[in-house]
C-alpha cells in the first residue's frame, strides 16, 4: 500500500493549458509557491488540438487564396496544395504532440508539475495520485472544456471526429461531413476543402457564425460554396452509421449523405465532471460562476479561470483572465482586503463583459469585438450601425484583385462611443486589435478622427466608417 504524502503550497493550479500556465506565471512572479497538476500534455488544448494546429493548417490555405487574387502570382499557384507538407508543418507546430518544451518553461518559472488527474478533496486541498497538495491561498481550476457530441443512437460506433481529430488527422479524407456552423465548423471546413476533401456542411440554424453580424456568416458561406463545399442550412442530422468504412448520414428530410469522416462541431462542455467539485459543495460537470477577479461565487479560495467559467471560450480571453486572477491571488495573499473593481483595475476582468475580440480564420476572415447590432439593441443601448464596403479602401484593392469585404461599427448615439466592430474580408484579423482598443478604451468618436490611418492600408476603413457616421 502506497503511503500518501502531503505537500503545502501557496497556490495549486488544476490544468496546465495556456490559462493554467499564465496563472502559475503570475503567482510565481509574485513570489508564491505554486503547484500545477496536469493529466494530459502541458500546453493544453490550444497547443495540441485547437489554436496552433488549426491555424497551421489554415495558414497555407489563406496564403494560397491571397496569392490567387494577385496578378503575377495567380498562374504560379493554380495547382493543389501539397497536403503532406501542410500536415507535416502542422505537426511541427504541435511539437509532434510532445510537451518537453512546455515542461521546461514551467520548470523555468519555478512551478512544480504533478502528472495525473487532480481532484479537489475539500477546501484548499487537491489530491493527485498518492500526493495531497494543500493551498494556503488559492486553488485555481483551469481545466478547460471538451467537445460535446449529440445524443444520436450508435454514434460512438461511428467514431466521429471532434475538434481534436479534425486538427490532428494525419491524412485527408476523401469526403467529410461537418455538422455545425460555428468557428470550429467553418475553419475546419475551409482547411479540409482546400486540402482536397469534398466537404458538406450541415447547419441546423439559418446560417453560419450566428454569434456575429449576419453578413459575416453569409460571406463565409458564399466563399465556402465558391471553393466547392456544399453548405446546407436548416438541416438536422437524424442518424449516423458506418459500414465498411463509409459514414452514412440521414438528415431530417430523409436524405442520405455518404462520407469517409464526419466532424461534429456542436458545442463545448466544462471539464469539471471529475475534479471533486462535490467535496466543496459544487455540482460536478457544471460551469463555475465567478466574480470579476475570477473567484468562484461564495468562496474565499477557489478560482475558476478560462473556459470553465463560461465567460468567453477563447484562449486569448482565458489568458487575460489568468493575468487578472494571478494578480488578484497575489494581492489577497499580501493582505489586500478590497480590490479595485473599476474598468482599468488589474484585478477585474471587465473586458469579458464588453470588449471580447475574436477572429475566425476562414477565407475571408471574420473578426469582431464587442456587441453586434442586435446584442447592443437587446442590451438597451440606443445605437446605429455604420457599414462600409471594404473594397472602397485603396489598401484593399492593392491587397487583392476583386477584394470582397465589409466593415460595421455599432455606435452608441448617447455616449458616441463604439459598442462593437465587425470586419469581414481577407487579412482583417490583423485589424481587429485597433477596434478592440477603441471599444475597450471607450474612445469617443470625436477623438477617433485624430487616430490617423496609414495610407494605403486596409486600416483606412476607419476613416471611411467615421465619414459614413458623419454623413448620415
Amino acid at each position: 500500500m502506497t503511503e500518501t504524502e502531503t505537500i503545502a503550497y501557496d497556490v495549486v493550479v488544476l490544468g496546465a493549458g495556456p490559462v493554467g500556465e499564465n496563472v502559475a506565471d503570475r503567482t510565481r512572479a509574485a513570489g508564491l509557491t505554486t503547484a500545477v497538476v496536469e493529466n494530459e500534455l502541458v500546453g493544453g488544448e490550444c497547443s495540441y488540438w485547437a489554436c496552433m494546429p488549426s491555424k497551421a493548417l489554415l495558414r497555407p490555405v489563406i496564403a494560397q487564396a491571397d496569392a490567387r487574387r494577385l496578378p503575377g502570382l495567380r498562374q504560379a499557384v493554380q495547382g493543389p496544395l501539397d497536403a503532406p507538407a501542410v500536415l507535416a508543418h502542422r505537426n511541427y507546430y504541435t511539437s509532434d504532440w510532445q510537451d518537453d518544451g512546455q515542461v521546461r518553461w514551467l520548470e523555468g518559472i519555478g512551478a512544480d508539475l504533478y502528472r495525473g488527474r487532480g481532484r479537489l478533496a475539500g477546501p484548499r486541498t487537491v489530491t493527485v495520485g498518492d500526493k495531497i497538495l494543500t493551498a494556503r491561498h488559492a486553488v485555481a481550476v483551469c481545466t478547460g472544456s471538451r467537445a460535446v457530441l449529440p445524443d444520436l443512437p450508435g454514434l460512438a460506433e461511428v467514431k466521429p471526429w471532434t475538434s481534436r481529430e479534425a486538427t490532428s488527422a494525419q491524412s485527408v479524407p476523401g469526403r467529410l461531413v461537418v455538422v455545425g456552423g460555428g468557428v470550429v465548423a467553418t475553419e475546419m471546413a475551409t482547411a479540409w476543402q482546400a486540402l482536397g476533401a469534398q466537404v458538406t456542411v450541415l447547419v441546423r440554424g439559418k446560417g453560419l457564425l450566428n454569434r456575429m453580424e449576419p453578413f459575416a456568416g453569409e460571406m463565409v458561406a458564399e466563399a465556402l460554396t465558391e471553393a466547392g463545399a456544399d453548405v446546407r442550412t436548416g438541416t438536422s442530422v437524424e442518424s449516423v452509421s458506418r459500414s465498411d468504412g463509409t459514414v452514412v448520414v440521414v438528415t431530417d428530410t430523409g436524405e442520405r449523405i455518404e462520407a469517409d469522416e464526419i466532424l461534429f462541431a456542436t458545442g463545448r462542455a466544462p471539464r469539471t465532471d471529475d475534479i471533486g467539485l462535490d467535496t466543496v459543495g459544487l455540482e460536478p460537470g457544471s460551469w463555475l460562476t465567478v466574480d470579476d477577479s475570477l473567484r468562484v461565487t461564495d468562496s474565499e479560495w477557489l478560482y475558476a479561470v478560462g473556459d470553465v467559467n463560461h465567460r468567453a471560450l477563447l484562449t486569448h480571453q482565458g489568458k487575460y483572465q489568468a493575468r487578472i486572477a494571478g494578480a488578484a491571488i497575489a494581492a489577497r495573499a499580501s493582505g489586500v482586503a478590497d480590490l479595485e473593481s473599476d474598468a482599468w483595475s488589474a484585478h477585474a476582468a471587465t473586458a469579458d463583459h464588453h470588449a471580447v475580440p475574436q477572429v475566425v480564420f476562414t477565407d475571408p476572415e471574420a473578426a469582431a469585438v464587442g456587441l453586434s447590432l442586435a446584442e447592443a439593441e437587446q442590451a438597451g443601448h440606443r445605437v446605429r450601425a455604420v457599414d462600409v464596403d471594404l473594397s472602397s479602401v485603396a489598401g484593399a484593392g492593392l491587397y487583392a484583385d476583386g477584394y470582397k469585404g465589409r466593415a460595421r461599427m455599432v455606435v452608441d448615439l448617447e455616449d458616441e462611443i463604439l459598442r462593437g466592430v465587425t470586419l469581414v474580408g481577407p487579412g482583417v484579423g490583423e485589424l481587429i486589435h485597433s477596434a478592440t482598443v477603441a471599444v475597450a478604451g471607450q474612445v469617443p468618436v470625436a477623438r477617433l478622427w485624430h487616430a490617423v490611418p496609414s495610407y494605403p492600408t486596409i486600416s483606412e476603413v476607419w476613416l471611411r466608417l467615421l465619414e459614413a457616421f458623419r454623413d448620415h
